[in-house]
């Protein structure tokens, strides 16, 4: 029993990290058709911001600086969102419709921002401390659920709450998704569709810009830290369906179990390469995810 309990829960906990990564995904590469390769470095931003935000609140008393890591999160979402808004205007909005371009461009960026990152902080990783009130863990018979992961947990729940309203619930939301699903239409309504495109990619990027944060929680931050993230948030947004919320939440969760389970039995890295081959099979035969929905190109005519 106390296997099963503790395999649910890092299983839980590992899908959540994905879903929290890939939550981003959902919005620029489902929602608008963008495939931005420098997605895992708005992560790797991220997390440097909450480094930064623990070293600034030092400076503080003890018991106000164990709160640095709440305003670490809003620092996080704001540097990234300006960051994504600025390279939608001036790289991702010149190439909507045209997908190989836009993935070396971004891939490019990706390298760009690593290698800005190593100049800055330098090769060496740097570490963020959990704060107090994230010390120790809940203890249920013989099993310890550390707070750091039922924390990442319930900040996963808050942001995808967050996104459903958003996207289903809010004016911003019903303007976006006209947007996305027809763009001539849109204009004729009279919605400014690039203020629109440059919105939601800057929010996309400020959801990746909250998955840093958690990951700085889980292990030594440095510039590849994105990387260990980036491909199975794009798998988990493909195996749920592109473009589909709940899909992605359902492909999150079947990645990060399956990882758990395998790596129980095999190392790490075999645990990684098999889940890919399961998934590559599967796509194999579904290749439009667990869920389709009808989606659109963004076109190049704005």
């Amino acid at each position: 029993m106390d296997l099963f309990g503790t395999t649910l829960f890092n299983g839980l906990s590992l899908s959540s990290i994905y879903l929290l990564v890939a939550l981003g995904l959902a919005i620029t590469f489902g929602q608008m058709g963008v495939i931005n390769m420098a997605h895992g470095e708005f992560v790797m931003i991220g997390a440097y911001m909450t480094y930064v935000t623990q070293e600034m609140f030092k400076m503080f008393p003890s018991s106000f600086g164990s709160a640095y890591y709440f305003a670490a999160i809003i620092f996080a979402f704001i540097s990234t969102f300006l960051i994504g808004c600025i390279m939608e205007k001036l790289l991702i909005s010149k190439l909507y419709g045209r997908k190989v371009d836009s993935l070396l461009a971004t891939w490019g960026v990706s390298l760009i921002l690593q290698q800005l990152a190593r100049t800055i902080f330098g090769a060496q990783g740097v570490n963020v401390n959990s704060p107090k009130f994230l010390d120790g863990g809940l203890t249920v018979g013989s099993m310890t659920f550390s707070y750091n992961r039922i924390f990442i947990i319930m900040l996963v729940v808050f942001c995808l709450a967050m996104v459903w309203l958003l996207v289903n619930r809010s004016s911003y939301g019903s303007r976006m998704r006209a947007t996305m699903q027809n763009r001539p239409m849109a204009q004729c309504m009279g919605i400014n569709t690039k203020r629109i495109d440059c919105i939601t990619f800057g929010i996309g990027s400020g959801l990746a810009g909250i998955a840093g944060c958690s990951v700085a929680l889980l292990g030594s931050v440095d510039a590849s830290v994105g990387q260990n993230y980036i491909v199975y948030s794009f798998m988990t947004v493909v195996l749920g369906g592109v473009g589909n919320l709940l899909g992605t939440v359902i492909g999150a969760i079947i990645i990060g179990f399956l990882s758990i389970i395998i790596e129980s039995y095999q190392s790490a890295s075999v645990a990684r390469a098999m889940v890919l081959i399961i998934i590559i099979i599967f796509l194999q035969f579904k290749p439009s995810g667990l869920f389709t929905i009808r989606s659109r190109v963004l076109d190049s005519n704005d």
